[in-house]
């Protein structure tokens, strides 16, 4: 959440999406929706750049209404998807900045001076995206089956007294256990860093994120690499080719590879960063 304007609450508040240079096609614009209590998205125009906007009630857009309701995961979903649809409007036509989720100003005038302000970064990042999108790669560790499980008989005692060797042996088998475990997870890794040196060959840049917990993913194996590759779109073809044979049964057993795209590349379009500083390696051309 971005709230840029300080001061009292104003009837309303205007609620900027994205930046682009090309204005979206006017049709595509006036059907598509932003949030629900906002009114229709327009363009508003800011030196050579044109940001896709809407108008919302200050009431449930102030900071105060805003940070109530991204607490509740359904309000969030739903700000979440309302602003992603605002930055889809915002793409028709060519490369889009999105700019974080609630970014707000109070008016037009503050809106377009805020964008004016960062030409130069959102020129760079135009540049960069254009005719590029966004692929998201998962890699989690494979499924170990269920451990068999512990033996309760007389002879897996503490392994005192005479009837030591029963212990000893439970032990043994408990130090092999976390060797194969460990052994697994290594393995797992060194996969998993494969997939990703292989798929960097079909991307001009990639950044890693934080890997989801299990709560999260669903999954009771680990989640190993998350990672955003930008990838030219006259090597989307080769790049899916590449995710088909790293997916191909059998060919990394020790991991699971889940991809989705091409997405509007958010990953690579911080305009709060230095665009020339590569979000995680540039890989050269």
């Amino acid at each position: 959440m971005s709230t840029t304007a300080a001061g009292p609450a104003a009837p309303g508040v205007v609620c900027v999406f994205a930046v682009t240079r090309t204005p979206p096609d006017p049709a595509a614009l006036a059907a598509a929706r932003g949030h629900e209590e906002g009114g229709p998205l327009r363009v508003l125009s800011a030196g050579d750049l044109c940001l896709v906007v809407q108008d919302v009630p200050a009431a449930l857009f102030d900071a105060e209404a805003l940070t109530e309701r991204l607490n509740r995961p359904d309000d969030l979903e739903r700000c979440a998807r309302a602003h992603h649809r605002g930055v889809e409007a915002a793409a028709g036509r060519g490369p889009v900045v999105p700019l974080p989720m609630a970014t707000l100003y109070r008016g037009d005038l503050t809106a377009a001076r805020a964008v004016a302000a960062r030409q130069p970064v959102l020129d760079t990042l135009l540049d960069r995206l254009r005719d590029r999108t966004e692929w998201a790669v998962k890699v989690h560790a494979a499924e170990a089956p269920p451990e068999p499980g512990t033996d309760t008989g007389s002879g897996s005692g503490s392994g005192s007294g005479s009837d030591g060797g029963g212990g000893r042996a439970y032990l043994t088998r408990i130090s092999a256990r976390r060797r194969d475990r460990q052994g697994a997870h290594d393995r797992a890794l060194a996969e998993a860093e494969a997939v990703d040196a292989e798929l960097r060959r079909y991307a001009v840049a990639a950044t890693r994120h934080r890997p989801q917990s299990e709560r999260l993913t669903g999954r009771r194996a680990p989640q190993l690499l998350n990672i955003a590759y930008l990838v030219e779109d006259a090597r989307r073809t080769a790049f899916a080719e590449a995710l088909a044979r790293l997916t191909a049964d059998g060919r990394r057993p020790a991991v699971r590879v889940d991809a989705s795209g091409p997405w509007i590349p958010y990953s690579f379009a911080r305009w709060d960063e230095d665009p020339q500083a590569a979000p995680d390696q540039e890989v050269p051309a």
